[in-house]
């Protein structure tokens, strides 16, 4: 079997490889990129690839699979960039996929693609996906599954399966999150237990979360396994405040929406960090996933806990742990940062 990864070289991309390698049944990967790394797994081949203008079907010729992942988070402060590369992007790989004949197409969507939705119980796969408009993120998740939804019907012999995970962590991924999110002012080696003095205890800050590596896993049983549909994806257990300050041996204290959600938007405003305001809203309203379905109809066990993903994360910015790919690589934002910092913190890639 041979399979197409798009967006390989990343968080979940990297895990993917591994997972799929590792399967006596997959005999070969390819891993597409804009930026071929220096990671050499076995039975994988890397081609530079960008999937905003470049042709993508003769990379997709002969495939068993799909599985697109290539995300541009980056720049938020500039959501035509964004747009052009997760939307347009994302239609010019399914528009590839039907030319070549692939038969199966796996999509890497997110529990941001849901529609606000409640936390005191969880919600299946059939909640609405229209993501939380204020959000780029959660706008462009939600039009790829509108992309999704034309596609299956337009392509019936094609299996489509989305997976929605939640937030995703491993210790390797943790210094390219920071650069992402937190920017080149956080003082990573400072992140960390009891150096943290307080955790927001606010209202609706309840997320789920999964090990890159569990996530991977769900991307290989897609693969492996005749189902389709969406899945959720996420480990136990749902991390609320008072998990967060436990984990992190800090304190909780009273803070309203209002206030967690203005506090980062001077921080953006000002270019403090690069993570767009609009995350805090998305965060504190989408809903609780109900991952039944990836159990039982996928086969899908998490081998780590949610706390255990965070953990890693937090382990991770402490050693500034890093893998040899452009995304997850220490050295990609330059001595000292400076790369990030002339990015302009969110303004440019």
């Amino acid at each position: 079997m041979r399979v197409v990864v798009i967006g390989a070289s990343g968080n979940v991309g990297t895990s993917v490889v591994s997972a799929l390698v590792s399967d006596p049944s997959i005999t070969s990967v390819v891993g597409l990129a804009r930026r071929v790394p220096d990671w050499h797994p076995e039975k994988t081949t890397w081609r530079a690839v960008d999937v905003s203008g470049d042709d993508l079907a003769p990379h997709l010729s002969g495939a068993d699979a799909v599985i697109h992942l290539a995300w541009l988070f980056q720049p938020t402060r500039d959501p035509v960039a964004t747009w052009r590369a997760n939307v347009l992007g994302s239609d010019r790989v399914f528009t590839a996929a039907a030319e070549q004949n692939v038969p199966v197409v796996i999509h890497a969507s997110s529990v941001g693609a849901y529609s606000p939705g409640p936390k005191n119980r969880p919600v299946t796969e059939d909640w609405p996906t229209h993501g939380w408009p204020g959000a780029a993120y959660g706008r462009e998740k939600a039009y790829v599954e509108r992309l999704l939804d034309v596609f299956e019907r337009d392509h019936p012999g094609i299996r489509v399966v989305r997976l929605r995970p939640g937030f995703i962590f491993k210790r390797e991924a943790a210094t390219g999150q920071r650069r992402l999110f937190g920017g080149p002012l956080v003082p990573q080696r400072l992140v960390r237990p009891k150096l943290i003095p307080f955790v927001p205890d606010t209202p609706g800050l309840t997320f789920q979360a999964v090990h890159s590596e569990d996530a991977a896993e769900a991307f290989r049983l897609a693969v492996t396994r005749p189902v389709s549909g969406a899945f959720n994806i996420a480990a136990d257990p749902v991390i609320e405040p008072s998990v967060l300050a436990e984990l992190l041996g800090a304190r909780l204290v009273p803070v309203s929406g209002w206030a967690l959600r203005n506090t980062a938007a001077l921080a953006w405003h000002l270019h403090l960090v690069p993570a767009a305001p609009a995350l805090v809203d998305m965060v504190l309203t989408m809903p609780v996933m109900d991952v039944t379905r990836a159990r039982t109809e996928l086969g899908w066990q998490p081998r780590h806990t949610a706390v255990d993903a965070l953990t890693e994360l937090l382990e991770g910015l402490r050693t500034s742990a890093g893998m040899d790919t452009p995304p997850l690589s220490t050295e990609t934002g330059g001595p000292a940062r400076v790369g990030e910092l002339a990015s302009g913190i969110g303004q440019r890639p």
